[in-house]
């Protein structure tokens, strides 16, 4: 699956880049202003879903009902404080083995693209420097229906001129996994088994791919 692939599509936080954490201290720092304490194993049901069902799954973890309005002025507090985060990013946060592939698969003629439900995605490839190693970045700016909805991998697919059945996701989240599965693509895991068991294969990081590319022909 991975040697046939014509594009790889691939999720940006927790995949390519470790924004992930920002986005728990983000969340950490709203809860604790509601009074509760967000766990690490809270915030994994976070992973690859949208602004405010994120909002909606941290409400619920602790017990706290909010309108609307107080739902939308706090979600903006969130990201506010998020982006002070991400704006003192630089390439050292790059994950380990995940520019290597990104320029070992491209010298294989295979296209790339960034498809990230974070409307932060183009600041963070400035900050970390990519821009230059993907064909086409689709963001939340771009689709209105979030992971596990297909749309951000349809459009990416789209965007790349590339079938759907023809591309390969990447992702580090059970939501993105099940909407690569919906678009019809293939789909590989990057991180633990527990929460990727239906991609269709499963990597820690970027290496086993790595040293699999250097002893296959």
């Amino acid at each position: 699956m991975i040697r046939m692939m014509k594009a790889a599509i691939f999720d940006l936080d927790g995949v390519i880049v470790d924004t992930a954490k920002y986005h728990y201290w983000a969340w950490k720092r709203l809860a604790r202003e509601l009074g509760f304490e967000f766990a690490e194993t809270d915030n994994e049901r976070l992973k690859g879903v949208s602004r405010m069902r994120s909002l909606e799954i941290l409400l619920e973890v602790g017990g706290v009902a909010m309108d609307e309005a107080t739902r939308r002025e706090s979600a903006s507090r969130k990201d506010g404080w998020y982006v002070e985060y991400v704006e003192k990013m630089n390439p050292s946060e790059l994950l380990p083995g995940a520019v290597e592939y990104v320029r070992h698969i491209r010298s294989r003629g295979v296209r790339t693209a960034i498809a990230s439900a974070s409307r932060n995605a183009p600041l963070i490839i400035h900050r970390v420097q990519i821009g230059s190693l993907f064909d086409a970045v689709v963001d939340g700016t771009k689709v209105s229906r979030a992971k596990p909805e297909p749309d951000v991998f349809l459009r990416a697919a789209r965007e790349l001129g590339i079938a759907a059945q023809d591309c390969v996701v990447f992702e580090d989240a059970e939501a993105g996994i099940e909407a690569a599965i919906r678009a019809g693509m293939g789909s590989v895991g990057v991180g633990k088994m527990d929460y990727l068991q239906n991609a269709d294969l499963v990597i820690p990081s970027f290496q086993p791919l790595l040293v699999i590319s250097r002893i296959t022909p």
